[in-house]
Protein backbone atom coordinates (compact mmCIF):
# COMPACT_ATOMS: atom_id res chain seq x y z
CA UNK A 1 0.00 0.00 0.00
CA UNK A 2 1.66 3.21 -0.71
CA UNK A 3 -0.09 6.71 0.40
CA UNK A 4 0.16 10.62 -0.02
CA UNK A 5 -1.71 13.32 1.47
CA UNK A 6 -1.84 16.67 -0.34
CA UNK A 7 -4.30 19.74 0.75
CA UNK A 8 -6.24 16.95 3.15
CA UNK A 9 -6.81 14.30 0.10
CA UNK A 10 -5.51 11.41 1.08
CA UNK A 11 -4.38 9.14 -2.18
CA UNK A 12 -4.12 5.04 -1.27
CA UNK A 13 -3.02 2.76 -4.33
CA UNK A 14 -2.76 -1.04 -3.64
CA UNK A 15 -1.28 -2.71 -6.69
CA UNK A 16 -1.62 -6.04 -7.73
CA UNK A 17 -0.09 -8.39 -10.50
CA UNK A 18 -2.75 -10.58 -12.16
CA UNK A 19 -0.65 -13.85 -13.27
CA UNK A 20 -3.93 -14.76 -15.35
CA UNK A 21 -4.14 -11.98 -17.44
CA UNK A 22 -0.10 -11.51 -18.30
CA UNK A 23 1.82 -13.47 -20.84
CA UNK A 24 6.11 -13.51 -19.59
CA UNK A 25 6.86 -15.35 -22.76
CA UNK A 26 5.34 -13.06 -25.02
CA UNK A 27 6.51 -9.94 -22.82
CA UNK A 28 2.89 -9.00 -21.67
CA UNK A 29 2.60 -8.23 -17.27
CA UNK A 30 -0.36 -6.60 -16.32
CA UNK A 31 -1.35 -5.45 -12.98
CA UNK A 32 -4.39 -3.66 -11.53
CA UNK A 33 -4.52 -1.03 -9.16
CA UNK A 34 -7.03 -0.04 -6.17
CA UNK A 35 -7.50 3.70 -5.64
CA UNK A 36 -8.96 5.21 -2.43
CA UNK A 37 -9.51 8.68 -2.11
CA UNK A 38 -10.58 9.72 1.04
CA UNK A 39 -11.42 14.19 1.60
CA UNK A 40 -10.33 15.13 4.82
CA UNK A 41 -10.44 18.19 4.87
CA UNK A 42 -14.25 20.30 5.04
CA UNK A 43 -14.50 21.49 1.14
CA UNK A 44 -16.00 19.40 -1.48
CA UNK A 45 -13.57 18.43 -4.44
CA UNK A 46 -14.41 17.26 -7.48
CA UNK A 47 -11.46 14.79 -9.75
CA UNK A 48 -11.33 16.50 -13.34
CA UNK A 49 -8.38 15.18 -14.21
CA UNK A 50 -5.28 12.21 -14.35
CA UNK A 51 -2.02 12.30 -14.94
CA UNK A 52 -0.29 9.16 -15.08
CA UNK A 53 3.87 8.51 -15.22
CA UNK A 54 4.37 5.00 -16.21
CA UNK A 55 8.20 3.37 -15.82
CA UNK A 56 9.04 0.43 -17.35
CA UNK A 57 12.78 -1.24 -15.82
CA UNK A 58 13.94 -0.56 -19.16
CA UNK A 59 13.88 3.67 -18.28
CA UNK A 60 10.95 3.90 -20.81
CA UNK A 61 8.39 6.19 -19.62
CA UNK A 62 4.64 6.69 -21.16
CA UNK A 63 2.55 9.88 -20.15
CA UNK A 64 -1.06 9.24 -19.68
CA UNK A 65 -3.82 11.64 -19.88
CA UNK A 66 -7.33 12.25 -19.34
CA UNK A 67 -10.30 13.25 -17.76
CA UNK A 68 -11.39 11.70 -14.55
CA UNK A 69 -11.31 8.25 -13.82
CA UNK A 70 -12.62 5.12 -15.11
CA UNK A 71 -15.49 7.50 -17.11
CA UNK A 72 -16.27 9.20 -13.88
CA UNK A 73 -15.44 13.27 -12.29
CA UNK A 74 -16.58 12.30 -8.79
CA UNK A 75 -17.24 14.86 -6.35
CA UNK A 76 -16.11 13.91 -2.82
CA UNK A 77 -17.91 15.88 -0.04
CA UNK A 78 -16.00 16.05 3.59
CA UNK A 79 -14.84 12.88 5.10
CA UNK A 80 -16.04 10.73 1.92
CA UNK A 81 -14.01 8.54 0.03
CA UNK A 82 -14.07 7.45 -3.19
CA UNK A 83 -12.59 4.15 -4.59
CA UNK A 84 -12.00 2.72 -8.00
CA UNK A 85 -9.54 -0.32 -9.74
CA UNK A 86 -8.28 -0.01 -12.56
CA UNK A 87 -5.14 -1.22 -14.62
CA UNK A 88 -2.02 -1.63 -16.46
CA UNK A 89 -0.10 -3.07 -19.05
CA UNK A 90 3.83 -3.06 -19.32
CA UNK A 91 6.43 -5.48 -21.59
CA UNK A 92 8.61 -5.80 -18.92
CA UNK A 93 8.16 -7.53 -15.61
CA UNK A 94 8.65 -4.35 -13.06
CA UNK A 95 8.12 -0.56 -13.18
CA UNK A 96 6.60 2.31 -11.24
CA UNK A 97 3.41 4.45 -11.71
CA UNK A 98 2.97 7.95 -10.49
CA UNK A 99 1.10 11.17 -11.22
CA UNK A 100 -1.33 13.61 -10.42
CA UNK A 101 -4.94 13.91 -9.90
CA UNK A 102 -6.44 17.87 -11.41
CA UNK A 103 -9.32 18.38 -8.97
CA UNK A 104 -11.48 21.67 -8.50
CA UNK A 105 -12.60 22.94 -5.10
CA UNK A 106 -16.04 24.46 -4.42
CA UNK A 107 -14.93 28.23 -5.12
CA UNK A 108 -13.89 26.75 -8.35
CA UNK A 109 -10.18 27.03 -8.03
CA UNK A 110 -8.18 24.51 -9.57
CA UNK A 111 -5.29 22.22 -8.00
CA UNK A 112 -3.65 18.87 -8.29
CA UNK A 113 -3.17 16.63 -5.77
CA UNK A 114 -0.45 13.77 -5.70
CA UNK A 115 -0.43 10.18 -6.54
CA UNK A 116 2.09 8.24 -4.76
CA UNK A 117 5.04 6.62 -6.73
CA UNK A 118 4.24 2.66 -6.67
CA UNK A 119 6.13 -0.36 -7.81
CA UNK A 120 4.48 -3.13 -10.11
CA UNK A 121 6.86 -5.86 -9.12
CA UNK A 122 6.19 -9.80 -10.59
CA UNK A 123 6.59 -12.51 -9.47
CA UNK A 124 8.43 -13.57 -12.59
CA UNK A 125 11.23 -11.18 -12.46
CA UNK A 126 14.90 -12.05 -12.07
CA UNK A 127 16.01 -11.54 -8.69
CA UNK A 128 19.21 -11.12 -8.24
CA UNK A 129 21.45 -10.64 -4.94
CA UNK A 130 24.61 -7.61 -4.64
Amino acid sequence: MYRAVTRQIQVTVTPAYMADQSAPEKKQFFWSYTVEIVNLGAETVTLLTRCWHIRDSTGAVKEVRGEGVIGKQPTIGPGETFKYTSGCPLETPEGIMSGTYGMQGQDGAHFDIDIPAFSLDSPNRRRVMH
